[in-house]
């Protein structure tokens, strides 16, 4: 156990989001997800809803402000302009904790599923809602402010 560190985010989940770099991807993915398929480095917390998870997740990794589309989620199959109520609340849960968040965009199954493919990892979940799966790019931390 760490100060300060959700205790979900054991030594795999933390030495895969410190490894990453500005621009990667990472997936949040729900219990349906062919994770195993698509994943370059996997990490499982099968036993976490997803928005336990990403609540995790933000509370260490940096969103990335310069792209547009840094919050990704997967559109329904033949419903493109649906929100699923699980996005609806992973929006809230990304508005509550990340400063001037943006909103989550959404992009059609087989072209979610080839944006994973290039994720630097997948974190697979035990959610069980249709389409509770998030792709997040990776922001920056900046410098501490200069002391004089």
């Amino acid at each position: 156990m760490l100060l300060g560190i959700d205790p979900l985010l054991g030594p795999d989940c933390l030495s895969v989001l410190r490894a990453m770099g500005h621009g990667d991807l990472l997936v949040l993915a729900d219990a349906n997800f062919p994770a195993e398929a698509l994943a370059k480095r996997l990490v499982r917390v099968d036993g976490a809803p997803m928005l336990r998870a990403l609540g995790a997740v933000l509370s260490v990794l940096p969103i990335d402000d310069f792209e547009p589309r840094a919050l990704v989620s997967m559109q329904v199959v033949g419903k493109p302009d649906v929100m699923p109520p699980i996005v609806q609340e992973m929006q809230a849960l990304v508005d509550r904790v990340v400063p001037g968040s943006q909103k989550i965009a959404s992009v059609e199954r087989f072209a979610f599923y080839e944006l994973a493919r290039k994720a630097y990892a997948v974190v697979a979940t035990g959610e069980r809602s249709f389409y509770g799966n998030l792709i997040l790019r990776k922001g920056v931390v900046p410098p501490p402010p200069a002391t004089s």
